[in-house]
């Protein structure tokens, strides 16, 4: 810019966006003529008008419209299991509002001018929620069945079998998950999680827990030769550094928990214990265990034997799951701790009969320690393992029933998979019990489940996040 250019530019910026207007118009020429008081008056409008202009349309962009108020639906009610009572509340009315419940008021008034969803003679609960799951597995009773999925078919063909069994479990009455590894299938589960999220399929609310990890050798894909590079099911750390990096990057990359496998090798010894060989060394477990919690994350160690056991809690794990081999100590030490155990004993039920050896003993085992655990008031969640089992052939809602079988009550059983799997999840405050306040996730069933505790595995009635995914009871 030339000297007297700038000179001229800097006296009306003292003097205003009134006289800057003004000024700018003068290149229009001769034929453009008018006093200076008319040019600044004019000037002065348009500025004002900006401003005003300005001012009207701050924080909002052009395409902004005002939105509609949240939808409000009643539901009414006949019995309505809401996670906390000890008993059925009979005759609920249950206001919703967008995707939270506002109000619950037994025997109460549908209120008028809003839509009625009448569950009158059915059964209302908490949807519920399977804290241990693998949405792009479907079965592995063999080790064929394994091989075949992750040799035969590529991770978006997974991916999307994964969207399909996340639908299938929202049917099934689970409008949250928690899902412990891809199985080879790389970070698949975030998207799967991410496209649910998102609304563009439909399935639960999701946490991930992404590859998982062993150290070298020690998962499969396993007897292969040498010269093949084949795909493993897990990620491979060793080492105190690699542990801690294999944690940063899993998160990175989305994972919510962090899962490790603490053994494998089941076997029984002569004192009737079932055994194991443990996998990691106690340093690299506990940098797992650490790197994980010093990011704000939890861990979850499968572990089977006792050995496999001990050393996940030496780790300082979160969750133990499955624990078949839980003896009499290390149950006290997790109920001291308030260390959550997640059973699965649908899938060990499942994979027992196909796997032989000592697949039987160890289902029978874990019942016993069930029972021990109850007694002894330990944090059971409900995980069913879904994925070592056929989505498509078994029911989720039959780990209730195992769990009746094994010894808790009917209110026992349904709390495991709502209220105490919302405190394992951390979303105590969103989900788990039917309150002010907490997400609509809601789902009925025509019978009564506190007396047959099988109704579980006939929902009829699925809402999420105030959204009616299914509705067999109109």
């Amino acid at each position: 810019m030339r000297q007297g250019s700038a000179k001229r530019s800097a006296t009306l910026s003292e003097r205003g966006t009134p006289a800057l207007l003004c000024y700018s118009l003068r290149p229009l020429g001769a034929k453009f003529t008018m006093k200076r008081n008319l040019c600044v008056a004019l000037a002065a409008s348009i500025a004002a008008g900006f401003l005003s202009t300005s001012l009207a349309t701050a924080g909002r962009s052009p395409t902004d419209k005002k939105e509609a108020p949240p939808k409000r639906v009643a539901i009414r009610a006949g019995r309505l299991i809401d996670g906390k009572s000890d008993s059925a509340i009979q005759n609920a009315v249950i206001v919703i509002e967008g995707d939270k419940i506002v109000s619950v008021t037994p025997g109460g008034a549908t209120p008028t001018g809003v839509d009625t969803i009448d569950l009158s003679h059915a059964t209302v609960m908490p949807g519920f929620t399977d804290v241990h799951t693998h949405v792009v597995l479907n079965g592995d009773i063999t080790a064929e069945d394994y091989d075949v999925q992750l040799l035969k078919q590529s991770i978006p063909y997974r991916a999307i079998l994964g969207a399909r069994n996340a639908k299938i479990a929202l049917d099934h009455g689970f409008t949250s998950i928690r899902d412990l590894e891809t199985e080879g299938a790389m970070y698949a589960d975030v998207d799967v999680k991410t496209a649910i999220a998102n609304g563009e399929v439909p399935g639960p609310r999701m946490q991930v827990a992404t590859r998982a990890m062993t150290p070298t050798g020690m998962y499969p894909l396993l007897g292969y030769s040498w010269e093949l590079k084949v795909p493993t099911g897990v990620e491979y750390v060793d080492g105190v550094d690699g542990a801690r990096k294999a944690v940063r990057e899993q998160i990175m990359y989305g994972a919510d928990w962090i899962k490790y496998y603490s053994d494998r090798k089941y076997h029984f010894e002569a004192d009737g214990v079932l055994h194991s060989m443990v996998n990691f060394t106690d340093e690299e477990a506990k940098a797992i265990v650490d790197e994980t919690h010093r990011l704000g994350k939890k861990v979850a160690a499968h572990c089977i034997g006792s050995d496999g056991i001990a050393a996940a809690l030496r780790a300082g794990v979160d969750t133990v799951e499955h624990g078949d081999g839980l003896t009499d100590a290390e149950i006290d030490e997790i109920a001291r701790r308030g260390i959550y155990w997640v059973p699965t004993i649908t899938v060990g039920a499942y994979v027992a009969p196909g796997r032989g050896g000592n697949w039987t003993k160890m289902v029978d085992l874990e019942k016993t320690a069930f029972q021990k655990a109850l007694k002894k008031n330990v944090k059971i969640a409900l995980g069913t393992d879904a994925g070592g089992f056929d989505w498509k052939e078994v029911n989720q809602a039959k780990e209730f029933e195992y769990y009746v079988d094994y010894g808790m009550t009917p209110m026992q059983a349904l709390r495991s998979g709502t209220i105490v799997a919302a405190e394992l999840l951390g979303w105590s405050d969103k989900v788990g019990t039917v309150e002010a306040g907490k997400w609509a996730d809601l789902v009925a069933v025509s019978g009564e489940p506190l007396k047959d505790i099988t109704e579980v595995e006939r929902v009829k009635f699925v809402m999420k996040a105030g959204v009616v995914y299914k509705n067999e009871l109109r």
